[in-house]
């Protein structure tokens, strides 16, 4: 699978050790890179390239994940979870179909990162459009259609 990274400078260790983890399974990881501040610069532009379909997934990381995961929200196309835990990673792919994880530094140990990235990724394709979270996805998927422009238009 094809990956796309990015967070601001307080996320840049962080973002390290997911690369590394990444890159250990097989993936090919592109790095959008840590030096701006605001890190709704990087994520937007991590989330649009997997909204096009440059990329298959995305990670993208600030100090909490709660404002890289807002901003992720905002792209047309992007499904992304905050992470804090391996059942959640889990869940973002087998219940949400996330195809964008969020996670923090000043949150997430790394070894708690690379778990959970390795289980969201171990379990990306596997989400049931026939399970009982489907209808749940799907709402959100037609209102997003119903109100959100993609990139571009």
């Amino acid at each position: 699978m094809k990956i796309a990274i990015g967070c601001d400078p307080n996320a840049a260790p962080l973002k390290g050790e997911v690369v590394d983890e990444l890159q250990s399974l097989g993936h090919t990881v592109e790095d959008f890179g840590s030096d701006d501040p605001i890190y709704a610069n990087v994520v937007i532009e991590v989330c649009e390239a997997v909204a096009r379909g440059d990329y298959d997934r995305g990670v993208v990381m600030c100090g909490t994940g709660i404002g890289a995961s807002i901003a992720a929200n905002k792209v047309p196309g992007i499904y992304c979870a905050l992470l804090t835990d391996c059942y959640q990673a889990e869940r973002a792919a087998l219940s949400n179909d996330a195809n964008v994880i969020a996670m923090g530094q000043q949150v997430t140990g790394s070894h708690v990162a690379r778990m959970m990235t390795r289980i969201w990724i171990s379990n990306t394709g596997a989400f049931d459009e026939n399970g009982r979270s489907a209808p749940k996805v799907a709402r959100i998927k037609e209102y997003a259609a119903e109100n959100m422009r993609a990139p571009g238009t």
